[in-house]
């Protein structure tokens, strides 16, 4: 049995975001705080990780497995990394982690002082991923690496498909945009093609003018409104669709907003971490 964990739903600065100083964050309560975004796959008593957050700590506690098995990076983003470093002797003291990376985002972690001594020291175990093979982690388990088009100022950017012999669930927390990732193709006939059952996706922003104090085409994600707008309401034989990375700053955090009404009346959903997901 495999079991997914979302560990965190926050885009990589969390919820509340260090400098903020609007009501999206002030009013904020520690039950109501947001980790940056991180999947867990659970077997038996180990578990992988998909990205790896500077809230490890308190991510790990929504899984109930002893030790750590595998690990996969998405990209080089901030929140999706900053917690590497705590493999290392000054906290978890760990060696011989199985890391799947990029050809890019190993060479990145090799120009990078703190991120090579874990490679120096052992801590983690490069292994680079191509696009589309598939991963053996176990009997059980597999995992496809989706090379999509995301700010490579610092690596290339992975989405993966987690796959069991019954389900296969996307993982896909950030990219540019729609119509570069999917290409000629539409959503539904996208996700069809790999046999999605579950789409965690990149949720960042509800709208394109979210942003009032940056130039939010410098942050390119696909806003909610498109995405719900090309899916419009869920039909039969459709995957659950769930969207995860959110911003600080999007209305889909108030569970009572119509924003997040809209999202759930027409059959899609918003990811909460902690919540598990069996995949046979």
């Amino acid at each position: 049995m495999v079991e997914a964990v979302l560990l965190g739903i926050a885009q990589d600065g969390g919820r509340p975001q260090a400098g903020c100083n609007k009501d999206c964050c002030i009013e904020v309560s520690s039950v109501d705080e947001a980790y940056p975004v991180a999947l867990g796959l659970v077997e038996e008593d180990t578990f992988h990780l998909i990205d790896v957050s500077r809230s490890l700590a308190q991510q790990l506690r929504f899984m109930n497995a002893q030790s750590i098995g595998h690990v996969f990076l998405t990209h080089a983003h901030f929140g999706h990394v900053d917690g590497l470093g705590l493999f290392g002797k000054e906290t978890m003291n760990l060696r011989g982690i199985p890391l799947h990376l990029s050809a890019l985002m190993l060479e990145l972690m090799r120009s990078t002082p703190h991120w090579n001594v874990l490679l120096q020291q052992g801590v983690v175990v490069p292994h680079v991923f191509s696009h589309g093979k598939l991963i053996e982690v176990s009997s059980q388990l597999s995992i496809q690496p989706i090379l999509v088009p995301h700010r490579a100022e610092l690596s290339d950017t992975h989405a993966f498909l987690v796959k069991t012999n019954s389900t296969t669930l996307l993982y896909l927390p950030d990219h540019d945009t729609w119509q570069e990732t999917l290409g000629a193709r539409d959503l539904r006939s996208w996700l069809a093609s790999y046999e999605v059952d579950i789409a965690l996706i990149d949720g960042t922003f509800w709208s394109l003018d979210e942003l009032s104090h940056r130039v939010q085409s410098e942050v390119p994600h696909p806003p909610v409104c498109e995405t719900i707008d090309m899916l419009g309401p869920r039909q039969h034989g459709d995957p659950e669709i769930e969207f995860i990375h959110l911003n600080h700053t999007n209305p889909l955090y108030d569970t009572s907003g119509k924003e997040y009404t809209q999202v759930k009346q027409l059959g899609w959903d918003v990811g909460w971490q902690g919540k598990r997901y069996s995949l046979g």
